[in-house]
């Protein structure tokens, strides 16, 4: 980013995503990936029941919340626990860092602010489901671990 930029919450347009049943956002970028070097801002609305995200960590990246309004069940390699309006959630890159943020209420958004580092590469894990996914410049893959080679296989 070249210049300080003041924008408008309101004219900054949503982008939906809902490719899963267990998974559902709107996402407005405040910084996007393409306009700052370091840090990327969202608000995110998470509908009644779904989450952002699956559990996952980054190894590189780390992450911070702000609740907006809203409920939600944080689960984390600690345990399970409730934030609403006015918690802050930080993220620490490596395993300890591990989250998954659903919206508990069964009629109202989560809203939250997500603070990201940003890096050119990164590599994020998910536990539950076993995948890797490899998140950077010009590249945006998921496979399961279950597909690792030996390091000089094919070569």
């Amino acid at each position: 980013m070249d210049e300080i930029t003041v924008t408008d919450f309101s004219d900054i347009e949503a982008t939906h995503k809902k490719v899963h049943n267990k998974y559902e956002y709107y996402k407005k970028p405040l910084v996007s990936k393409d306009e700052a070097n370091q840090c990327q801002i969202s608000v995110y609305e998470v509908p009644p029941g779904k989450a952002a995200y699956p559990y996952h960590f980054h190894i590189l990246n780390e992450e911070s919340f702000y609740i907006i309004e809203g409920t939600g069940k944080l689960i984390t390699p600690g345990g399970e626990a409730l934030v609403s309006q006015g918690d802050f959630l930080f993220f620490p890159a490596g395993e300890t860092g591990a989250h998954k943020l659903t919206n508990t209420s069964d009629t109202e958004m989560l809203v939250y602010i997500d603070f990201d580092t940003k890096n050119p590469i990164d590599v994020a894990f998910y536990p539950k489901s076993r995948k890797v996914g490899i998140w950077g410049k010009n590249i945006d893959k998921v496979f399961k671990i279950s597909d690792e080679v030996e390091y000089y296989e094919g070569e």
